[in-house]
């Protein structure tokens, strides 16, 4: 049998020679994934210390610390999207928690950035008139 953790965390067994896949989402600890949007005339180097930033608040605050083992931390630019750079966050959370933990980082990062002046952009659309 062959064991894959995937990038959520989620623990992959494969039987050889089958097609057949088990997954837990539960086995040691589990992922914060996270894509986040930034405007493209962010400073860059800003919006990752205040992701840092945020992710080791999170980390270190008595309600929540017991459920992260590995703080939420910028790892790359994922994209260059229509509307939005896209950031990859990734940190380390008890089993089964890492949903609760997202959540509270994304609220905490729309804290931050409005505090920060670092727009989330949305889809946008320019019409011209002709006349």
């Amino acid at each position: 049998m062959t064991t894959l953790r995937d990038l959520d965390g989620t623990v992959h067994h494969i039987a050889h020679g089958d097609i057949n896949r088990v997954s837990n989402l539960s086995k040691y600890y589990s992922r914060v994934n996270l894509n986040i949007g930034i405007a493209y005339d962010s400073n860059l180097e800003k919006v990752i210390s205040v992701i840092n930033k945020v992710g080791n608040d999170i980390a270190s605050d008595p309600e929540w610390k017991g459920f992260i083992i590995k703080a939420p931390q910028f790892l790359r630019v994922d994209d260059f999207g229509d509307s939005a750079i896209i950031l990859k966050i990734l940190g380390e959370t008890k089993p089964v928690k890492q949903w609760d933990v997202t959540g509270e980082l994304r609220k905490r990062l729309k804290i931050a950035f409005d505090k920060e002046g670092i727009k989330i952009p949305f889809p946008q659309i320019v019409v011209h008139n002709g006349g």
